[in-house]
């Protein structure tokens, strides 16, 4: 890339900045011209933060920082001086002793220690949250026929009683930082992504990665449970995330899905794109609520979402190209 082309523009902060999703949009913003602090829980452990310097423009403009979720006071460093603050990091899956206090505490308390630095800084224009579509879609209310919108919450009783912490860490750390943000007078936008599908920067797969690699190997145990969900290239949400940074008229929160399909009928795109892989046929059709997604919030802003077909060839390539997933080759016999 040349650097002397590249419209320079603001500093702004990405926590979290060596997971899955953090790793795409520090990526856009380096290419976007930004100059980018990325807080992980080690900068030295290379392992994890080698990808990140390998970025185009990192050298010149990305600065990783120690932070922890847990410590008070541990992001003032990262966000001092940033126009923007884009809080990505939560935790995903707990242990199996208690992981419902090991995923709801650190989302909630995590997210507002961010917020706590951020409001110690007077050139903070702008916080954008990253939160779920798993606030909106987990609901026993729902029409068939309205789809579903920003409006909507997901209802924290149906979240406990089916276990589903992750979506409830979701639901309390948004509410938490609207409710901060508010008191505080922090302008704050959130974006609700679907199930984000796309290439993996950093080389050990997360749970959503590894989730999808599952499929092309023919695993069916982790995508029995997702049922009917919406998918959304991770590409398109980092981008999100920038768009709404960036547009002044945008408020409040952003659902970001491309496609809404249920899991057979995901698995039944994916054996005819990609016939030489082992792609489950014996998905069970769940009895779960019928919906789909209203999206004109977002692309009222300009935006347009990747399809499905361009979701997945990014990432069989990108599963191809690190080793997790053989390539394979079609024959054809002509006769």
């Amino acid at each position: 890339m040349d650097q002397k082309k590249l419209e320079i523009k603001g500093k702004v902060c990405v926590t979290g900045a060596s997971g899955y999703l953090a790793s795409w949009l520090v990526k856009r913003l380096l290419s976007s011209g930004y100059f980018v602090t990325g807080t992980v829980r080690d900068p030295g452990d290379k392992k994890k933060v080698e990808h990140l310097w390998r970025l185009d423009g990192a050298k010149e403009r990305l600065k990783l920082v120690k932070a922890d979720l847990m410590e008070e006071g541990s992001f003032d460093e990262a966000v001092n001086g940033c126009e923007g603050v884009f809080h990505t990091a939560s935790p995903v899956s707990g242990s199996k002793k208690d992981p419902k206090a090991e995923i709801l505490e650190p989302a909630i308390k995590g997210t507002l220690n961010v917020l706590q630095s951020c409001k110690k800084n007077p050139s903070l224009r702008r916080v954008v949250l990253t939160s779920s579509s798993s606030t909106v879609r987990i609901r026993v209310d729902i029409d068939p026929d309205v789809p579903l919108d920003e409006s909507v919450w997901s209802s924290t009783e149906v979240c406990e009683q089916f276990q589903v912490w992750y979506a409830l860490s979701k639901i309390e750390a948004e509410k938490a930082a609207w409710n901060f943000c508010k008191e505080n007078n922090i302008d704050l936008v959130t974006i609700l992504p679907a199930f984000i599908i796309g290439p993996s920067l950093p080389p050990n797969l997360c749970s959503t990665a590894s989730d999808v690699l599952g499929l092309f190997k023919g695993e069916t145990s982790k995508f029995e449970f997702h049922g009917r969900m919406g998918y959304v290239h991770i590409d398109d949400i980092a981008l999100c995330h920038i768009l709404v940074f960036e547009h002044k008229e945008a408020r409040g929160r952003y659902l970001c899905s491309s496609t809404v399909m249920e899991n057979y009928e995901l698995a039944s795109f994916l054996a005819s794109q990609y016939p030489s892989y082992p792609i489950p046929k014996g998905f069970t059709k769940l009895d779960r609520p019928y919906y789909t997604y209203n999206t004109s919030k977002i692309e009222s802003l300009g935006f347009k979402f990747k399809p499905l077909e361009e979701m997945f060839d990014d990432t069989v390539k990108s599963l191809i190209m690190q080793g997790h997933l053989q390539e394979t080759i079609t024959t054809y016999v002509c006769i």
